[in-house]
């Protein structure tokens, strides 16, 4: 048995539902990437990448193309916020300077997203193998990147971005039979409130400077 069938292989069932062991393994790396992005740590990014990448054999595996076509962009923001932790502004601790997003970088990641969904939904209703679930899928695929892109920024709406993917994250995975990724996102939502506090409580004692001739 190669290393992809073991990933794809079942690891338990628990309360009806097939654990998988790519499902499993990702999510919980997902889980300490998180972990370590309320921890301000760059370590984040390497595991947010390894966790795209498990995941994606696991999508690949269940023929869900779009899902899995996002872990690929995952691992590509993953080690673009890499390059972009390591340049931006660090604190005492040398941990990342946090800050709020200017009004206009708000409205921007929401035009951004907005316009994204319905570009890759339209997509996925073009191309049905790409996604069985063509709106959600497509809600998650842009509401990720958008997140990851506030989170290598230093921005706290971040952590408002993931919490609204989460919201659609949940029973889309459940749905698709990825009950571990259901049950981890769960997590997720408890770790990004705890993490949205701790990032705005820093953002009020050590803003970053924001963009030149951007308003607060």
């Amino acid at each position: 048995m190669n290393t992809f069938s073991w990933l794809n292989g079942e690891a338990f069932t628990a309360f009806g539902q097939h654990i998988k062991w790519s499902d499993m393994i990702g999510n919980v790396i997902g889980l300490i990437a998180l972990a370590l992005g309320w921890r301000r740590s760059i370590w984040t990014w390497p595991a947010q990448f390894l966790s795209g990448a498990i995941l994606f054999t696991a999508f690949a595996a269940g023929h869900l193309s779009g899902s899995a076509g996002k872990q690929v962009v995952v691992m590509l923001v993953a080690a673009w916020g890499w390059t972009q932790w390591n340049r931006g502004r660090q604190t005492q601790d040398g941990t990342l300077a946090v800050r709020f997003a200017t009004w206009t970088e708000r409205a921007l990641l929401v035009g951004a997203a907005a316009l994204g969904t319905v570009a890759v939904a339209l997509l996925f209703t073009a191309y049905p193998s790409l996604s069985w679930d063509p709106w959600p899928d497509a809600y998650i695929f842009v509401g990720t990147v958008v997140a990851m892109y506030a989170q290598s920024r230093g921005m706290v709406e971040f952590w408002f971005a993931w919490l609204l993917v989460d919201l659609v994250g949940v029973p889309l995975n459940f749905a698709n039979g990825y009950a571990f990724s259901g049950f981890v996102y769960v997590i997720y939502g408890a770790l990004v409130l705890w993490g949205m506090r701790d990032w705005w409580l820093r953002s009020r004692t050590n803003t970053a400077p924001a963009p030149e001739g951007a308003t607060a």
